[in-house]
């Protein structure tokens, strides 16, 4: 079957509801029947590549933002970061910036950091005379950090898929991310100045203090996660098991947002999401190995070729394609479909995977911000009760803002690979 046949029919199936898991098995499955392929072929690949480091920590980083969520941990850190940055012009929403930042270090999800920020910060800055779609685009927008700020859950899926290293990804989204959250932060600061918007109340050196010493123990989860893998002593699941641990101590006993009669529940919410993401991949891994066997990736390298495209214009292809593919489809899946076909391609035009992966990430960032599927835009909009019009309409400074961050990070490839580099090699 040809190629565009392939994602015609894919395409197809998830134009009609279908869910993503179900889209790629069965299709899997249909293209194994057609070529002949044995199935027992795919599913042990599917085995083997499931029995990875890599897949094992996706559970406890999503446990982790699960109880921080709910552990009382999001406010823990939004009062430190008011204590830095709060009596700014438009500190609140700095504040926004600085907890998010923090938090996306612990969680993983764009999603789970856009909730528990929204849902403490949003009432706040509206409370202080802020634009709601300004308070809902700042939060909206440094949402998005979660998946670029190490560790990042779609970053491990796509080292899943890629077969690269997990240590290497979560270090090359660190100058992105941390460039991202400058960018932000400007912006807002401009942006609170120019409408006058209101300066925190100072506040005592004793409040500092308790107010930063209250928030050591949600520091303390990337704080394991960081010295924990690039000292050598514990393995990435290793580490995300420990951030789950600590997340659930903290938010149980530290914090009291948590009642021992919550864990059961929140544990359920946890295995329910990693399970889903757990089934996308594994049907995904199917996919990739018909991909492999039925000759495509070298046609397609050899079209590619054949159009004599530049480096730059390749990818400049590829950041439309992810950007209209990321108005329909969630994260996970446009990584998941595109990258099996796209890794070869990756060769041909030497282009590093790691600068790759973070191109991919922040094309995600915009994927969550952009209409008709952005899961930030209804979050936003069910927390705050605002029209989806109004949530777009916050957003889209941040959507630019964006934009010119994927230039830098597409055509400047040490601002990802560099880290990496200088640590390993």
């Amino acid at each position: 079957m040809s190629p565009v046949a392939v994602v015609a029919i894919l395409l197809g199936f998830l134009s009609s509801g279908m869910g993503i898991f179900v889209a790629l098995g069965t299709l899997s499955l249909i293209l194994f029947w057609i070529d002949g392929t044995p199935y027992v072929g795919g599913a042990q690949v599917v085995l083997d590549r499931l029995n990875s480091d890599a897949l094992i920590a996706v559970p406890f980083f999503v446990i982790a933002a699960t109880f921080m969520q709910s552990g009382g941990i999001a406010k823990a850190l939004i009062d430190a970061a008011n204590a830095w940055v709060g009596r700014l012009q438009g500190g609140l929403a700095l504040v926004c910036v600085v907890a998010t930042t923090v938090f996306a270090a612990i969680s993983g999800s764009s999603v789970a950091t856009a909730l528990a920020m929204g849902t403490i910060l949003i009432p706040a800055m509206v409370e202080q005379k802020y634009e709601r779609k300004f308070a809902l685009g700042v939060v909206g927008g440094s949402g998005t950090l979660g998946i670029l700020i190490p560790p990042s859950l779609a970053l491990i899926v796509y080292a899943i898929v890629a077969e690269e290293s997990v240590p290497r990804l979560f270090l090359a989204g660190v100058i992105p991310g941390l460039m991202q959250a400058v960018l932000f932060g400007a912006f807002i600061f401009w942006y609170a100045r120019r409408h006058n918007y209101p300066k925190g109340d100072p506040i005592g050196r004793a409040q500092f203090i308790r107010v930063n010493f209250r928030a050591l123990p949600a520091m303390a989860i990337p704080l394991v996660i960081f010295v924990g893998i690039y000292g050598g002593i514990v393995t990435v699941s290793e580490a995300a098991a420990l951030s789950a641990v600590i997340a659930i101590a903290a938010g149980i006993h530290v914090y009291r947002a948590v009642k021992y009669r919550d864990v059961f529940r929140l544990l359920a919410e946890s295995f329910k999401v990693s399970g889903s993401i757990i089934v996308i991949v594994a049907s995904a891994l199917m996919f990739g190995h018909w991909i492999t066997e039925s000759g495509v990736p070298a046609r397609l390298v050899e079209a590619v070729t054949a159009l004599d495209l530049k480096t730059w214009q390749f990818l400049l292809f590829m950041n439309i394609l992810m950007l209209v593919l990321g108005m329909f489809l969630e994260v996970i899946a446009v990584i998941l479909i595109t990258l099996p076909l796209v890794l070869p391609l990756l060769v041909a035009f030497d282009i590093s995977p790691i600068h790759y992966a973070i191109v991919v990430t922040v094309n995600m960032e915009l994927a969550l911000l952009t209409p008709p599927i952005g899961l930030n835009l209804y979050v936003l909009s069910s927390i705050s009760k605002a029209p989806l019009a109004e949530v777009i309409r916050g957003v889209n400074p941040f959507i630019v803002l964006l934009l010119g961050l994927l230039v830098l990070v597409t055509y400047v490839p040490e601002l990802s690979t560099w880290l990496p580099s200088f640590v390993f090699d």
